[in-house]
């Protein structure tokens, strides 16, 4: 099984080695520990999570389908790095965060067994970590109930999302570890809005994510050139 696995492992081992660092606001993770509060909104603007169904692919150590949870979704987290999973149970357990589970599997076998069961889907800074992106959107979009919402979040493949997101978030604001994305792995929001429509996915909005070193603030706007989210929907009622 392993061998058909979209997952690679020197990208498990990494995030797996951190995991301990993960609930850390001031850590490695301290970007998502800031931007997490700006993709929840967006995401409980357009879909609104209480009393939904949500799976998070690729949750790592669970601070967004922890927030997630407290906003009142049943919430089933899954990754295949079995560290960050344990992290995330431990902190549901200290934090007495009800509505929210994990699982060490993948997206396509979650959805060949749980096939359009959730109302909302969220795949965030994960894509640009496996070999085969349009893989996990096809999965996520098995895996939503008609009329349901599926988000991702990614990075654009240019010139300056290299300058900002590679050259500058890792070398040097060291916002993250040298060597967390690739260049190549990146993906364009036109590469993206393709895997969507393949998939039988809608896109409903697109967001650009932004930062300023200099407040240490991030925000949202309309500009996706580097980092960028999508909303979409799989039709249907």
């Amino acid at each position: 099984m392993s061998e058909t696995l979209n997952a690679d492992p020197a990208e498990l081992a990494k995030f797996s080695d951190l995991a301990h660092r993960w609930w850390d606001p001031e850590s490695e993770f301290r970007p998502l520990h800031q931007i997490n509060p700006l993709r929840l909104d967006w995401i409980d603007t357009l879909a609104p999570l209480k009393g939904r169904r949500v799976v998070d692919v690729g949750c790592g150590g669970g601070i967004l389908a922890d927030a997630m949870a407290r906003k009142g979704a049943d919430v089933l987290g899954i990754d295949l790095a079995a560290k960050p999973l344990k992290i995330a149970q431990l902190h549901a357990l200290e934090a007495g965060t009800a509505g929210v589970s994990y699982r060490e599997i993948s997206a396509e076998a979650l959805a060949a067994e749980q096939p359009a069961s959730f109302d909302t889907v969220t795949c965030m800074e994960m894509l640009e970590h496996v070999p085969d992106p349009a893989s996990i959107v096809r999965a996520c979009a098995s895996l939503v109930k008609p009329g349901g919402w599926v988000f991702f979040s990614t990075i654009n493949r240019s010139a300056k999302s290299f300058a900002f997101a590679i050259v500058g978030a890792e070398y040097l604001l060291k916002l993250l570890p040298r060597g967390t994305h690739e260049y190549a792995k990146m993906i364009r929001p036109s590469e993206l809005a393709a895997h969507c429509r393949a998939a039988g996915l809608e896109l409903t909005e697109s967001r650009g994510l932004q930062y300023n070193p200099l407040t240490r603030r991030y925000w949202m706007d309309g500009d996706t050139s580097v980092n960028y989210l999508f909303a979409t929907r799989k039709p249907g009622t």
